[in-house]
C-alpha cells in the first residue's frame, strides 16, 4: 500500500494538506449538492467516486447503477430539480434517465465540481483516528488497482441509499430465471416468457408494464396494498398540485383520498389488497398504467410467495402458477461498506442521526442523502447539505448557532415524522415528513447564516 499521497496531477488527493481537508464519497445527486455547497462555503474537500462520471445511480453504465432502459422519474421535473439550477424547458415533464445524467453532467460543469473528484476510485475502509472531531483515515484503490491511504479532518457519505439489492429467501427452488430489479437492464429479456413481479412498489410497477408490453404474460406478487397516485391529475403532474394551504393531516389524507378515488377508482375491484395503513405512512405507487392494465386483464394480482418448486410457484392462498421467470423488485438496503455501523449510530435499519445527516457525538462524520419524504425532491437534499456545510464553516469559526445545533443534536432526539406513523419496513427507516423536516432543515440554516438561535 502506498502510504504517501502521489504529487498532484497524479493523485489530486495530494493536491494540498489532506488532514484540512474532508473526504467525500459519491458523485451521485447528494454528493454533488455536498460537492457545490463546500465550494460556497470554501471547506476544503477530496471527492471519490467509483464510476468515470458523476451521476450516480441514474447514469445507466455506472457499476452501481439500478436503472433499467425505460426508467423515468416518478416525481416532476418542477418538483425535483435543484432550485438554483432548473431543467431546461425542452426536458420532459418526467425525466428520463438519460435527461437526468446530462443535467447532473451539466450540474457539475457548471459549479466546476469535477476537478474536486478522484473517478474510478474506490474507498475501501474508513476509520476514526480519535473521539469527535480528530480525523479520519481512508484507503482507496485506484482505476490501476493501486491502493492509497490518507487522512482527512472529516468523512462526508454520500454513496447513495439504492444500491445494495434486498433479496429475500425463498422456500424451495426456482428452475427458471430469478433476479433482482437492480439487475434488470432491457425489456427484451421478458420476450415470450411468462413474468412474474414480486414488490408492488414503483420500480415493481413500472418494470411490470414492461413486462407486460413484451412478455408472454405477467403476473405481480403483493404481499401489503398501496395507494396509487396517477402521473397527472386535471392535466397536471400530480405533484405540482396543491401545497398553497398548509392543511392538518387528518383533513389532508381526506381531501387527497378523495381525488384518487376521482381519478384512480378503487384498485381493490382489480385484485389490488386493501392497504392495511393510512394514506401516507408508506410511499404511494406514482403510476398511470398499471391500473389500466389491471383493468383491460394484462395483469394478473397474485398474494404472497410461499415457495418454489421447479417452474411453479405456489402462493399462501394454495393458489399456483407456471413462470420462466421472476424478478424481485423487493428494494435495497442500506449499505456503507466501508464503515462499521457502529460508527454512525446505526439503530434498528438504519443509522439514527440528527435530521438524517449529523451524528449525535462526532462532529467529523455525516451521512447525506439517507432521507426520503413524499415530494422531498433534490432541493430538500440540497438544503441538508448546506446545513452541513454551514455547521462545518461554523464550527470552525466558532459561532454561536453551530453550538447551539451541536448542544441539541447531542441532548436526544426522535426523526423528523411530524408525529406520522410510519409502517415497519426497512425502506421507511429513514422516511421523514417533509413539511416537518425541511422546516427544521431551513431554520438551521437561517441561524447559521445570521448566527442566530
Amino acid at each position: 500500500m502506498d502510504t504517501q499521497l502521489t504529487p498532484a496531477g497524479e493523485n489530486p488527493a495530494a493536491s494540498q494538506d489532506s488532514q484540512s481537508r474532508y473526504a467525500l464519497i459519491g458523485a451521485g445527486p447528494m454528493g454533488l449538492a455536498m460537492a457545490k455547497t463546500l465550494i460556497e462555503q470554501g471547506i476544503a474537500f477530496q471527492g471519490f467516486e467509483l464510476h468515470s462520471d458523476v451521476g450516480g445511480l441514474w447514469d445507466i453504465d455506472g457499476p452501481k447503477s439500478t436503472m433499467y432502459e425505460t426508467a423515468h422519474l416518478i416525481s416532476s421535473k418542477k418538483m425535483t430539480e435543484f432550485a438554483d439550477f432548473p431543467m431546461e424547458d425542452r426536458v420532459a415533464e418526467y425525466p428520463s434517465h438519460r435527461e437526468l445524467k446530462s443535467y447532473f453532467q451539466k450540474f457539475s460543469d457548471h459549479y466546476g465540481i469535477r476537478n474536486h473528484f478522484l473517478f474510478n476510485t474506490e474507498v475501501m475502509s474508513a476509520v476514526p483516528m480519535g473521539k469527535s472531531a480528530d480525523g479520519w483515515r481512508l484507503v482507496w484503490r485506484d482505476a490501476e488497482g493501486k491502493e492509497h491511504e490518507g487522512e482527512f479532518a472529516g468523512l462526508l457519505i454520500a454513496n447513495g441509499t439504492l444500491s445494495e439489492p434486498n433479496m429475500p429467501e425463498f422456500k424451495g427452488d426456482f428452475a427458471g430465471e430469478l433476479i433482482h430489479s437492480s439487475a434488470y437492464r432491457d425489456p427484451k429479456i421478458f420476450k415470450g416468457k411468462r413474468v412474474l413481479i414480486i414488490g408492488a412498489g414503483n420500480s415493481g410497477c413500472d418494470i411490470a408494464v414492461d413486462a407486460i408490453h413484451h412478455g408472454k404474460s405477467c403476473d405481480i406478487s403483493m404481499r401489503r396494498g398501496y395507494y396509487f397516485v396517477p402521473k397527472y391529475v386535471f392535466g397536471r403532474p400530480a405533484d405540482t398540485m396543491g401545497g398553497a394551504i398548509k392543511l392538518p393531516m387528518w383533513l389532508k389524507r381526506r381531501v387527497d383520498g378523495m381525488i384518487l378515488k376521482w381519478f384512480t377508482g378503487d384498485p381493490a375491484k382489480y385484485g389490488f389488497p386493501k392497504p392495511d395503513y393510512a394514506l401516507y405512512e408508506s410511499h404511494p405507487v406514482v403510476n398511470s398504467l398499471i391500473l389500466f392494465h389491471a383493468g383491460h386483464g394484462d395483469i394478473t394480482v397474485k398474494p404472497d410467495i410461499d415457495r418454489f418448486d421447479g417452474h411453479t410457484v405456489h402462493f399462501k392462498d394454495g393458489g399456483q402458477a407456471d413462470y420462466d421467470l421472476v424478478l424481485a423488485a423487493t428494494g435495497y438496503s442500506l449499505h456503507y461498506p466501508f464503515i462499521d455501523k457502529a460508527l454512525l449510530n446505526w439503530q434498528g435499519d438504519a443509522p439514527h442521526l440528527f435530521l438524517n445527516c449529523l451524528h449525535p457525538e462526532r462532529d467529523d462524520v455525516f451521512v447525506l442523502g439517507m432521507v426520503e419524504a413524499s415530494g422531498l425532491g433534490w432541493q430538500g437534499r440540497h438544503e441538508q447539505a448546506e446545513m452541513v456545510a454551514r455547521y462545518i464553516a461554523g464550527l470552525k469559526s466558532g459561532i454561536m448557532a453551530a453550538k447551539a445545533l451541536k448542544e441539541e443534536k447531542g441532548a436526544g432526539f426522535t426523526r423528523a415524522t411530524g408525529g406520522m406513523k410510519y409502517i415497519d419496513l426497512p425502506r421507511m427507516a429513514y422516511y421523514v415528513d417533509k413539511a416537518t423536516y425541511r422546516t427544521a432543515v431551513t431554520s438551521w440554516i437561517a441561524a447559521l447564516k445570521g448566527n442566530g438561535k
